[in-house]
């Protein structure tokens, strides 16, 4: 397969589009995003817009879908005008958890357009050997807890939720090292082609992060221990009332719950030759830039 030069991004200036843009310049990538007719946001400096979609893929080599995971089954005009257009790499808005394994119901539910999705291009690259794809999965992104809420972590009133014993671990990763591992893949297409890779930026527990936010943010932290199925039915009842988002509860309680966080597949970094990031490190910076 040859290199891959032109990148295509659907979702440039969103949260994981702006890292995952300074990624892909800093490998050597030439960068398009596609524009929606309209649309306020700004791409990244050094970013050709293009609005038209046959425009935004012509010539291109790969096409990366970074939109939010709530239209994730918008994806398929863009697929099909991909492969129309002659693009030999798509890599789909997966990452998060593994859509692939996700044994949780509540999380399978929401996640059917991913899961549906990669189906397509597993039939779509069936049926074009010139077609290929990749789908990356990073389990939990690390900066919700910037939010003020992740992982059980209320930072604002300084109370943990610890779900089970809290020693369950779980991988998370940055959205600057989901970014790279983006950056990886389509630097090595040949290794990367038609797989669904997991990445771990760090492996934590929901008590090691506690330790940790003791120490940065002031040792004057409240904690409740809560069963994962009472925390879930309690996220749950919320849901229904509106006022807690569906995936947060039900990410929480699988990321913490004994038994249930780990993936099933070894993590790809040595293939990308991604270095695991510092828990420590990695959770001082977010909470630099948190805002709650």
């Amino acid at each position: 397969m040859s290199a891959i030069k032109n990148v295509t991004v659907v979702g440039a200036s969103g949260t994981l589009g702006v890292p995952l843009v300074k990624a892909l310049q800093e490998s050597g990538f030439h960068v398009t995003a596609l524009s929606r007719a309209g649309s306020p946001s700004s791409p990244p400096p050094g970013v050709e817009v293009k609005k038209a979609l046959k425009a935004a893929l012509t010539g291109q080599d790969a096409l990366v879908s970074v939109i939010t995971t709530t239209a994730t089954g918008e994806q398929y005009p863009f697929i099909d005008a991909a492969i129309a257009a002659g693009v030999k790499r798509i890599v789909p808005s997966e990452f998060g958890i593994n859509t692939r394994t996700v044994p949780h119901p509540g999380l399978r539910a929401m996640l059917q357009s991913k899961i549906k999705l990669v189906d397509y291009l597993q039939e779509k690259s069936g049926e074009n050997p010139d077609l290929t794809w990749t789908g990356i999965c990073n389990s939990f992104f690390f900066d919700s807890i910037k939010r003020g809420s992740g992982f059980g972590f209320d930072l604002k009133t300084k109370k943990a939720t610890i779900i089970d014993s809290g020693d369950e671990p779980f991988d998370v990763a940055t959205l600057s090292f989901v970014a790279k591992a983006v950056a990886a893949v389509l630097s090595a297409p040949e290794k990367t082609a038609n797989q669904y890779l997991t990445v771990s930026g760090t492996v934590t527990t929901q008590n090691e992060l506690l330790a940790i936010l003791r120490e940065e943010t002031g040792g004057d932290w409240k904690t409740e221990k809560v069963a994962a199925d009472k925390y879930e039915e309690t996220g749950n009842d919320k849901m229904a009332r509106g006022t807690t988002r569906p995936s947060g509860t039900s990410c929480t309680s699988c990321s913490s719950a004994t038994g249930r966080a780990r993936p099933s597949r070894p993590p790809a970094n040595e293939l990308l030759g991604l270095e695991r990031e510092d828990t420590r490190t990695a959770l001082k910076a977010l909470l630099a830039g948190a805002s709650f």
